[in-house]
């Protein structure tokens, strides 16, 4: 991956490290139930209508740390979706204290992502386990929704997982520098909003894909970083 003074290294990255206890969930939380995720198995399967393959469009951190075993994957197009560092959290990279964020993929704009797709065989009970990853509290911030993507091979629709704008944990169109001070300062007992965001884009990078606002954010951060180690 191609660095410059402003990027983040490992080393930089690890700055952003704090141990962290796990808080637990947040009081009065309700969790989605078997019977639930069962539900979303059923409807997610239905909507799949007369398709000969099964898509995942994963924008963040699914790429790097799936919870299924793609037979393919392909780089991939969305429009009139974005990622953005929408969603707020008090747990896993973050703290009630210092609360952190994660990526979404919001109304607007375009994406470039990648497509899995994922073998016929075990589908029901792979569904099963992504839900259960991205999706845990009643009503749930992700939503998982078919979309279209534009491939190499052509227009496909694919499961994706996007943000509710009615959910509490929504925090809006922030400011770049708003987005990075939290990245910057952040950490839970999962690790740092630092390291997800430097995952996410070595990820990226190596699939061949450089989204812009992604990469002012690395450079934001590293200056973060960078003066917090000389102070």
């Amino acid at each position: 991956m191609y660095q410059h003074d402003a990027d983040p290294t490992p080393e930089l990255v690890a700055k952003a490290h704090r141990h962290v206890v796990d808080p637990g969930p947040r009081s009065g939380t309700v969790y989605l139930q078997d019977e639930d995720y069962a539900w979303w198995v059923d409807h997610i399967l239905t909507g799949r209508g007369q398709s000969r393959e099964f898509l995942v469009f994963a924008y963040g951190s699914l790429i790097w740390k799936p919870e299924f075993a793609a037979v393919e994957e392909r780089i991939a197009h969305t429009y009139g979706w974005h990622r953005a560092f929408a969603l707020k959290i008090t747990r896993w990279r973050g703290s009630p204290e210092r609360p952190g964020l994660m990526l979404a993929l919001d109304r607007g704009g375009a994406c470039k992502g990648i497509a899995f797709r994922l073998p016929e065989e075990g589908l029901t009970k792979a569904l099963g386990k992504l839900l259960r990853r991205e999706m845990s509290a009643k009503p749930p911030s992700n939503v998982p929704r078919w979309i279209g993507l534009e491939t190499a091979q052509g227009p496909v629709r694919a499961l994706a997982f996007v943000v509710d704008r009615n959910a509490p944990a929504y925090a809006g169109s922030l400011e770049l520098g708003q987005v990075a001070d939290t990245l910057a300062t952040a950490a839970g007992h999962w690790g740092s909003c630092a390291e997800y965001l430097y995952n996410t884009i070595t990820h990226l990078e190596a699939r061949g894909i450089r989204d812009r606002k992604l990469w002012q954010l690395q450079a934001l951060v590293a200056e973060r970083l960078q003066a917090e180690k000389r102070a």
